[in-house]
């Protein structure tokens, strides 16, 4: 049996990616791998709280293996902490990592180079699905999400704190990536078939933080409390 780590940000299709492989035999889930930012004490890019993450993870049954990184890291800094991890799990015995890409090659490119001579290997379950189909499937299998932050350069300011149903299918535009692959949109998962219980929070207050490189306003994040 293959042990194995899910890169996990706590969102819809690395939850989706972890699901099928917890439907394979051949692997073994060993845990969650996230990057969190020191000082805000939240998801890096999805912005969701660490006190949601581990409410997540236990109602998932699997343990969280986090990776702490500075604000404003650098490349460098990034690859020096994940290094770190990664022989960790060497340690541990893990041999698989999972990632929840679909068509994005350069990212899915940036993966493999990462793990080459590691002695991990890169498991991509989703890749090459239709979109579409992944989005659908993700709703029929009870799977519920939340939008914390959309790309107001991309999506109406709307679509924030929207769940991922039928509804939001229909509504959203035809020429975006409906799984938010190209940036459109981050999501947290609540719910789904793999859940032991739902886990409860409340829409808190929006902000808006600039592009890095324009500094222009334009990623609209909006707040999850736990309950």
């Amino acid at each position: 049996m293959k042990k194995t780590v899910i890169g996990f940000s706590g969102g819809k299709d690395s939850t989706l990616a972890l699901y099928k492989i917890q439907q394979d035999p051949g692997y073994e889930v060993d845990s969650l791998l996230v990057t969190l930012t020191e000082g805000f004490d939240r998801v890096s890019i999805h912005g969701v709280r660490h006190e949601l993450l581990k409410r997540q993870a236990d109602s998932l049954g699997i343990p969280l293996r986090e990776v702490w990184i500075p604000q404003d890291s650098t490349n460098e800094q990034y690859a020096e902490r994940m290094e770190k991890a990664v022989h960790e799990m060497l340690d541990d015995g893990v041999t698989h990592m999972v990632f929840g890409d679909i068509h994005l090659q350069d990212v899915k490119e940036y993966r493999e180079k990462m793990l080459s001579g590691t002695g991990l290997t890169p498991v991509f379950p989703l890749w090459g699905r239709p979109v579409g189909d992944l989005g659908r499937e993700f709703i029929d299998l009870g799977f519920k999400t939340v939008m914390t932050c959309v790309d107001l350069d991309k999506l109406h300011r709307s679509f924030v704190g929207r769940v991922y149903d039928e509804a939001f299918l229909e509504d959203y535009p035809e020429d975006r990536d409906i799984c938010g692959e190209n940036g459109e949109f981050h999501s947290f998962v609540f719910d789904g078939p793999n859940f032991r219980f739902p886990v409860q929070f409340k829409l808190g207050e929006e902000r808006v933080t600039p592009d890095h490189q324009t500094k222009r306003d334009r990623f609209l994040y909006v707040d999850l409390l736990p309950l």
